[in-house]
């Protein structure tokens, strides 16, 4: 291989590292150590966003890269968190825990193949459906706050909770992707500030403020829809 084609196989190594970070993911959650298999899946985020940047930045975007990294998804971010969500809490419920863990994949599957096949003509700015990485760290921050603040009380509503992020990555609703933001000057220091502080209170109340940023995200399409809805309601009434 030459010289100038080894930089081909750093966004591949990126994708690599998530489905490896995915794997250990499991194997803790395997284990019973579900706060690191949790934050795990964090990292294996980390990893995903990496992989498709360094591509786009190197210029070495390929066919391969973008179907090696969707399946890295369906292991980090779609089975990692469902065998996470059954080792955690899903066993107790017997088939309808197996059911929403298998439900949970299924669905992801489904919203990475929608996804791949409609890329070329789909808004870069708008995801249809919430996507699978959200869905998956919905999924392992709520499992952290619900192993800090002992509420197995409420394990039956964690699992209707995963079910709905199930369904909502085969929804249609609208979801902003980032891609593409595009700040005036004035407002990049005024963005800055406001992510050091951001930053500052995830440092603080890491499970917490994670766990927050997602539910916020997930409820937002539904929220759209809503208000959409409403819109028409009114324009047809006047």
């Amino acid at each position: 291989m030459k010289k100038s084609n080894l930089i081909y196989i750093l966004p591949n190594l990126f994708t690599a590292s998530s489905i490896f970070v995915g794997v250990i993911s499991i194997v803790k959650a395997s284990q019973g150590h579900f706060i690191d298999a949790s934050w795990l899946i964090l990292l294996a985020l980390v990893f995903d966003g990496l992989d498709g940047r360094v591509a786009r930045m190197t210029n070495t975007t390929s066919q391969f890269g973008v179907e090696f990294d969707s399946l890295a998804d369906i292991i980090s971010f779609g089975i990692a968190p469902a065998m996470l969500l059954y080792f955690f809490i899903g066993h107790e419920f017997g088939k309808f825990g197996i059911l929403v863990s298998a439900l949970y994949v299924i669905f992801g599957a489904i919203r990475l193949a929608r996804f791949n096949i409609s890329t070329a003509k789909a808004d870069p700015n708008v995801f249809i459906g919430l996507p699978i990485p959200t869905a998956a760290i919905f999924v392992s921050m709520w499992i952290l706050l619900f192993n800090k603040y002992a509420l197995e009380g409420y394990a039956f509503t964690l699992l209707l909770l995963s079910l709905v992020v199930a369904m909502l990555m085969v929804s249609n609703f609208r979801y902003p992707s980032f891609k593409k933001i595009e700040l005036d000057k004035p407002l990049v220091f005024k963005t800055m500030i406001a992510l050091v502080l951001v930053t500052s209170l995830l440092y603080l109340f890491s499970a917490e403020g994670f766990a927050l940023i997602v539910f916020l995200y997930v409820v937002y399409g539904p929220l759209r829809a809503l208000r959409t809805l409403s819109k028409r309601k009114i324009h047809i009434k006047r």
